[in-house]
Order: C-alpha cells, then sequence, then structure tokens
C-alpha cells in the first residue's frame, strides 16, 4: 500500500526513490534505467520498486469506521 521506507530483503533505504521512480516512469522512460540511474542495483531492492501497488488513492475512498 504505502512504499517500503527501507528492502524487504537487505534492509537498503529505498523509500526516497519512490516519487522520482513513479514520475519519470508515467512519462514512459525505461524502468531499467531509471533504477540503474537511481543506484538500485541489487535484484532485492530493484523489486520492491517494480513490483510495488500503489493502492492509497483507491483505500483512502472508504469511511473509516
Amino acid at each position: 500500500m504505502i512504499i517500503p521506507v527501507r528492502c524487504f530483503s537487505c534492509g537498503k533505504p529505498i523509500g526516497q526513490f519512490w516519487e522520482e521512480f513513479k514520475k519519470r516512469s508515467e512519462e514512459g522512460e525505461d524502468t531499467g534505467k531509471i533504477l540503474d540511474d537511481l543506484g538500485l542495483e541489487r535484484y532485492c531492492c530493484r523489486a520492491c520498486m517494480l513490483g510495488h501497488a500503489d493502492m492509497l488513492p483507491e483505500i483512502s475512498k472508504f469511511k473509516k469506521s
């Protein structure tokens, strides 16, 4: 739901890269190049960024009881 602050496997901080990754990928840039530019070289960190589904806008529509 919310981008993890750290990688689940290795513990490297990756949360600060999410906004730029999202912006550049929506513009149509190659995701592999974006991850290389951000310095995410490990497979586990790349998987955390690529596998994340931003569901916060959908969940925020529901009223908290």
